[in-house]
């Protein structure tokens, strides 16, 4: 870019005042840009088995980045450091972990960040609540999550909520996900899960909306209503009206980065993702 407003510049094409004004705008047309990576829930049996090959498959399909889950919480800081020298090899990053609550417990909170440390992951985030039967059950998740979003901003990472189907749905005449926004502090990540969304019947642009700059990540999960289809949908080929998504997201909603997440679908796993990040492009550009 550089290059071409220099030669543009030089042949007069250009006033001195629009090159300058160009040239300060273009690291901000460079960070337009969101990255993408994989939910390695995707891959699972895959990584179980070859934790390496599949790093190196995700890596060479172009994602970006990936989002660890769970079971990397049984590492130890040694493996966690072999992980993220692989990482640095295959010049892919952690974008943030998926976690169960042990994760958010007081006595567990130097062990979270440790791991996300080592790993370069700047989210630890929520994938399950737990067993909530009430809205004050809710609203108790919603303290634990700003109470390790208070320790997590010591070192540098944030804490965030990935919600399913559950917290869309309503109880006692409230739907969850309100309770979680309502009480939790700002600067708790609402990762939102667009199959699931869309499956409990909500609207994630209006959700997206709702909530300025706290959608700062978004699982870009497929659904259909066709019940052979369901969650195998590939990207692009459920309900999920992506192009709005993105428009909300990047707009209003504060996206950092995009995550494709697939449950299964009629290919094998590692073409499954290679196909939904070719549609994922495709769709966003």
């Amino acid at each position: 870019m550089w290059y071409c407003l220099g030669i543009m510049l030089s042949s007069h094409s250009l006033s001195r005042r629009t090159f300058l004004a160009l040239s300060a705008a273009a690291p901000l047309l460079a960070a337009k840009k969101k990255p993408v990576g994989l939910e390695l829930f995707s891959v699972r049996n895959e990584l179980q088995k070859d934790l390496e090959g599949t790093l190196r498959a995700v890596a060479k399909a172009g994602y970006d980045g990936v989002e660890f889950f769970s079971p990397y919480y049984s590492w130890t800081p040694e493996k966690a450091k072999e992980v993220r020298k692989l990482l640095d090899e295959l010049k892919i990053v952690c974008l943030s972990t998926h976690n169960g609550m042990n994760s958010f417990a007081p006595e567990n909170f130097g062990k979270s960040i440790e791991l996300n440390s080592i790993l370069g992951s700047k989210y630890i985030v929520l994938a399950s609540a737990g067993r909530t039967n009430t809205l004050d059950d809710w609203k108790k998740v919603a303290e634990k999550l700003s109470a390790g979003a208070e320790k997590f901003k010591t070192a540098k990472m944030g804490a965030g909520y990935h919600n399913h189907q559950l917290e869309f749905k309503p109880l006692e005449g409230t739907r969850p996900i309100e309770v979680l926004a309502k009480n939790t502090t700002k600067d708790v990540m609402l990762q939102l899960d667009i199959g699931t969304c869309i499956e409990a019947g909500s609207d994630p642009v209006a959700w997206i909306k709702q909530n300025p700059g706290r959608i700062r990540s978004i699982h870009c999960k497929e659904w259909s209503p066709d019940k052979e289809v369901g969650y195998k949908a590939l990207f692009g080929e459920g309900v999920a009206k992506w192009k709005d998504i993105f428009k909300a997201a990047e707009k209003e909603g504060g996206v950092e980065y995009y995550l494709v997440e697939q449950e299964g679908s009629r290919f094998t796993p590692f073409e499954t993702m290679e196909k939904c990040l070719v549609s994922f492009k495709k769709t966003h550009g």
